[in-house]
């Protein structure tokens, strides 16, 4: 393998790609602490939490992300990483506010699901318990 000036990042969400695309390095938090990547480190997989997700791009701008937990792997010059939650940030004010509103929103959405699925459960076990009973 080829030394690299800059290595190809996806950042996945279940349902869309959050970004894609060339960054000379990356910062992230792993449940083992922070660590930071060149082009040129070495393949490994890790877990991530709850945390921001810094890239520096080609042009020495800086990407954040605020991620959820998720996986990261390294193959030689391509990083692949599938969050559940994520939100892109110009500044680390603008991020906080977007990842206060999009998590809030998904975590209502959550409970709201979790809410029917408790009510369907509860259905069933009644229609179970009917089958049950003797009949007269």
């Amino acid at each position: 393998m080829s030394l690299a000036e800059a290595m190809e990042v996806c950042l996945r969400l279940p349902t869309r790609m959050l970004y894609q695309g060339k960054a000379r390095k990356l910062f992230a938090v792993a449940e083992n602490g922070a660590f930071g990547m060149l082009p040129n480190h070495i393949d490994f997989v890790t877990s991530l939490v709850p945390s921001v997700l810094i890239l520096t791009l080609e042009d020495g701008r800086e990407q954040i992300f605020g991620i959820d937990e998720g996986i990261l792997v390294k193959q030689g010059h391509k990083v692949d990483i599938a969050i559940r939650r994520g939100a892109k940030g110009e500044d680390l004010d603008t991020l906080q506010e977007s990842v206060r509103k999009n998590f809030i929103e998904v975590d209502e959405d959550e409970r709201v699901a979790r809410s029917a699925l408790s009510r369907l459960e509860a259905g069933m076990v009644r229609r179970f318990a009917d089958l049950q009973r003797p009949k007269p």
